[in-house]
């Protein structure tokens, strides 16, 4: 089918991005609403409706990316940390409902895979992703395939543990110490309502760094720090070409925070993958889960002929 294009959905914790997705992972149509976190109920019939303003007789496929974990042998959405959903068969629900291949992917895999194939890591064949938002995502690429563990639920790499014992961490998690509690965008909301006042932001902090306030530089270098440890650990483990950072805090702290990050990742990983890996930023912005979550959607297609 030459016009033949699916639809991707990212879901996240503030918002959902749809999109009409083509084979280059180019958007060809792209909506943007709030996420309904009320109930289960109302975020799935919020799917549901989202699905349905695109949906044509081009469309092939959907692929869904999910802050949850996920496990693949059954489709099914087991846990998550930001959204109202546990334990549904989420691929089963969708493939009924709309009769097309449904993927499920946990959206931090979905951008992994968008960055690797269209966007920083574009080549490359061992990659590492961090996304940096509400909380921290992970995704890997090794040998040139997805990793995604077992059951599909491998790569939660925002969940590793650098403190023990440390800050609990945020959601549904039990654990203490996880990156994601460390150098999220919401550990440095919190950075900035200390500093700054009850009602600051991770954005007020950025904001305050980049005009040379001090306290809020150091604040951001912190966290930096913290990355950087993470993704030295990383290195050490997979011994990646690339190590692409995204997400939207991330992204509006740049060097910020990738700076101090790369110093001490170098201090942290050890020779010869300390010398020739490069840290660098996400190209894809916002729409690599809405392009990650169109390609695996591609994936299941193909994997049905």
């Amino acid at each position: 089918m030459p016009n033949e294009c699916v639809i991707g959905v990212d879901v996240g914790g503030t918002k959902i991005l749809v999109g009409i997705v083509r084979r280059d992972g180019t958007v060809a149509a792209r909506r943007e609403h709030r996420t309904q976190t009320e109930s289960q109920d109302h975020l799935l019939a919020q799917l549901d409706a989202a699905v349905e303003d695109l949906l044509d007789d081009d469309v092939v496929a959907v692929g869904f990316g999910i802050p949850s974990r996920i496990d693949q042998r059954a489709g099914r959405v087991v846990a998550s940390a930001n959204v109202p959903l546990l334990d549904v068969d989420l691929g089963d629900r969708m493939e009924r409902r709309f009769g097309l291949p449904i993927a499920i992917e946990n959206d931090a895999n979905a951008a992994t895979i968008a960055e690797w194939a269209a966007g920083a890591g574009r080549g490359t064949r061992h990659m590492v992703m961090l996304t940096l938002g509400t909380g921290v995502g992970g995704g890997l690429i090794l040998d040139g395939r997805p990793y995604r563990g077992s059951i599909g639920a491998g790569g939660e790499l925002g969940h590793m543990v650098l403190e023990y014992g440390g800050a609990p961490c945020q959601g549904s998690c039990t654990g203490r110490g996880h990156l994601e509690v460390l150098a999220s965008g919401h550990a440095a909301d919190a950075l900035a309502r200390t500093l700054l006042g009850a009602r600051a932001t991770a954005h007020d902090l950025v904001d305050r760094a980049r005009a040379g306030e001090e306290p809020s530089r150091e604040a951001l270098t912190e966290l930096g720090r913290r990355l950087g440890a993470a993704i030295g650990s990383l290195v050490n483990i997979f011994d990646p070409e690339v190590v692409v950072v995204g997400g939207g805090f991330a992204a509006g702290a740049g060097d910020l925070l990738l700076q101090p990050a790369r110093e001490i990742a170098a201090r942290e990983a050890l020779v010869p993958a300390r010398d020739v890996v490069r840290i660098v930023p996400a190209q894809l912005g916002p729409e690599a889960g809405l392009v990650g979550a169109g390609l695996v959607a591609f994936e299941v297609l193909d994997a049905a002929a």
